[in-house]
């Protein structure tokens, strides 16, 4: 790709790609079983499926069977999910959902028909044509409408999968509304009547992860927000979030996404949405 700002790559062997953590939006085709881990949640697929990646969120191989795997990466400069989100709604679906699987399985069909989208896009990303990147650009919009779709069809499946776990799914309102004035684990646990012990196994077996993962993901995950869709100044964006001060702000956001908010807002970069908002 002549645009630096979008990557397309073919792996044949995951030993090549160990560990992927960049400032680029990464969606990672995979055919095979594999097992993996993001932001240290250990997941295990098989079939046909694709990945996703927000910038930073760090992925990791442990075992592969895959042949090969083709791995988009754009940078949010090249094409914006929020600004976009009127034609494709990918976030908070595909990428930013703490919640969900970071992965969707997919038929033969869908699989077939993003390489070939793939490939067309690998052809027209060698011009220098202003006409050529704005089809690239299609292209990938078209590839996350399709994703789009079947990761709400699953989603579907899975809700309905859970409903005997209302009182559990609950925790995902409460923490959406809560987080800014709660960070302890116990706080959700009486909101549900349940001992922290008994809560915790349910959240792990339901999620996948611990209770105190979450908490601090959704923190993290309005962190990235603000330092990505605001100009708010860090200090600004640590005292909204609840921090004491923007350097504990800054150890709490290194501790889990490993780089400061000040590196991340700039190898991210500031959206279009807040510069289209002053």
């Amino acid at each position: 790709m002549l645009d630096s700002r979008i990557k397309i790559n073919q792996f044949q062997s995951f030993t090549t790609a160990a560990e992927i953590k960049t400032s680029y939006y990464n969606i990672i085709m995979v055919d095979g079983a594999s097992s993996f881990s993001v932001d240290f949640t250990q997941y295990e697929s098989t079939g046909r499926h694709l990945l996703f990646l927000a910038p930073y969120q760090c992925l990791n191989w442990h075992d592969s069977s895959t042949a090969f795997a083709n791995i988009i990466q754009f940078h949010g400069d090249f094409y914006c999910i929020e600004y976009h989100k009127k034609e494709v709604a990918c976030n908070g679906i595909l990428f930013n959902n703490i919640y969900q699987q970071p992965f969707v399985a997919v038929s033969d069909l869908v699989y077939d028909e993003i390489n070939t989208i793939i490939q067309k896009m690998q052809i027209l990303g060698q011009s220098e044509l202003n006409s050529d990147i704005s089809i690239v650009k299609s292209y990938l919009q078209l590839i996350l409408a399709l994703c789009s779709k079947e990761k709400l069809l699953n989603e579907a499946y899975f809700a309905k999968q859970s409903a005997k776990h209302n009182d559990i799914l609950n925790f995902q309102s409460l923490l959406d509304k809560h987080f800014l004035e709660s960070k302890e684990v116990e706080f959700y646990a009486s909101k549900l009547c349940l001992s922290k012990d008994a809560f915790s196994k349910k959240i792990k077996k339901l999620f996948g992860k611990s209770p105190s993962k979450l908490i601090q993901e959704r923190i993290v995950l309005e962190a990235k927000k603000l330092l990505h869709l605001t100009y708010k100044p860090i200090k600004i964006i640590a005292s909204e979030l609840n921090f004491e001060d923007e350097f504990y702000f800054s150890r709490y956001f290194k501790k889990g996404v490993g780089i400061s908010p000040k590196k991340f807002r700039e190898d991210v970069g500031i959206s279009i949405v807040a510069k289209q908002s002053m």
